[in-house]
């Protein structure tokens, strides 16, 4: 490619991103005569005529090309837009995408991480950003504190599972006695605010077992001893089988009845591609009586839990029996020690 060329595809470049999206109103989008005016440097130093033919050769040819569109066609002066970008490739809503990522994942990277982290992404990016000043993704649950690990050991489990090879850890369990293991690394899950390693301990062929990052005093990736595969052992099906308390679950037919904010979230947000809502009778103290078929998991236990008597489970029935357990222990907690005989007595 000629040199000459190679400044015409930079200049076409340069002057289509400098038109506005296929969004911007017509009255927003340049002519020719302002565009010379902020590019005049790219076409060289011609006389003002010669380079406002060079531009409208570049508009002849860039609109040839279908990149860019006349909004006013047969209007004078003529102004230009791009051509309308594929949605997934629009930089806001990318920007958008990043915003949900950053805020959703805020809770389980330590703040220090995550900053250095948005700053070389941000960094990756040109034109116009939405930060955080004009853009926030709240979660509708309360968010813990993420766990603090060591950066060492973050880095030494990262390597072994990519390579992948042995770690050799020294490990605290839960009654706080430590000790060292040689595993074998499979995959890593985050739940939440908590890491965990699903790996091979040292010899043993079987279970897969789960390692939580935080409890890892020390690590170093063996990168010579490549580390043995679990036999069968696949990634998503330990997450459906529940492995972390987050599994798919068999599915159960839900049937609800609800009355105060889960009426108009339910309305928008439902729980299921399949729900169904009903008007309650007059009579009823509730509003609206929902159906669903979900998956019977941990979360959905505490999604309804969490609900307080905004909800009533109504079917199935040993869902409902749960609840009523769950509901009388919770009850007896605040329950003073007088109410607390009278129920007895009762």
């Amino acid at each position: 490619m000629s040199a000459t060329s190679h400044d015409r595809i930079q200049r076409l470049r340069r002057l289509e991103a400098l038109l506005p999206r296929a969004v911007t109103a017509p009255a927003d989008c340049p002519d020719s005569a302002r565009l010379l005016e902020v590019l005049s440097a790219a076409y060289g130093e011609a006389s003002e005529a010669a380079r406002r033919r060079a531009l409208q050769r570049d508009l002849a040819e860039l609109l040839r090309q279908g990149r860019i569109e006349t909004v006013n066609a047969g209007g004078r002066p003529l102004r230009y837009r791009r051509m309308g970008d594929e949605v997934e490739d629009d930089p806001l809503l990318w920007q958008y995408t990043l915003q949900q990522v950053r805020d959703l994942i805020r809770e389980a990277v330590p703040s220090r991480r995550l900053d250095r982290l948005w700053q070389r992404l941000l960094n990756e990016f040109e034109g116009p950003l939405i930060d955080e000043r004009r853009l926030r993704i709240v979660p509708d649950t309360l968010r813990l504190q993420p766990v603090e690990l060591y950066p060492e050991v973050l880095q030494a489990v990262v390597l072994a599972v990519a390579q992948p090879c042995a770690l050799k850890l020294l490990y605290a369990k839960s009654t706080g006695a430590r000790s060292e293991v040689l595993i074998h690394p499979q995959a890593l899950l985050q739940r939440g605010p908590i890491a965990y390693l699903f790996a091979l301990k040292e010899d043993e062929p079987a279970p897969v077992r789960l390692y939580a990052l935080h409890r890892m005093i020390r690590a170093e990736a063996l990168t010579t001893q490549p580390a043995r595969t679990a036999e069968g052992f696949d990634l998503d099906q330990a997450i459906a089988e529940g492995k972390v308390d987050f599994g798919q679950g068999r599915l159960i037919d839900l049937e609800l009845r609800v009355r105060g904010y889960l009426v108009s979230l339910l309305s928008v947000c439902p729980l299921s591609a399949d729900q169904q809502l009903e008007d309650e009778p007059e009579t009823s103290t509730f509003t609206l009586r929902v159906s669903a078929q979900v998956p019977s998991t941990g979360q959905l236990l505490r999604w309804l839990l969490g609900a307080g008597d905004n909800l009533e489970v109504i079917a199935p029935a040993e869902l409902r029996h749960v609840m009523t357990a769950q509901s009388d222990k919770v009850a007896a907690l605040y329950r003073s020690p007088e109410q607390a005989d009278v129920a007895d007595y009762r």
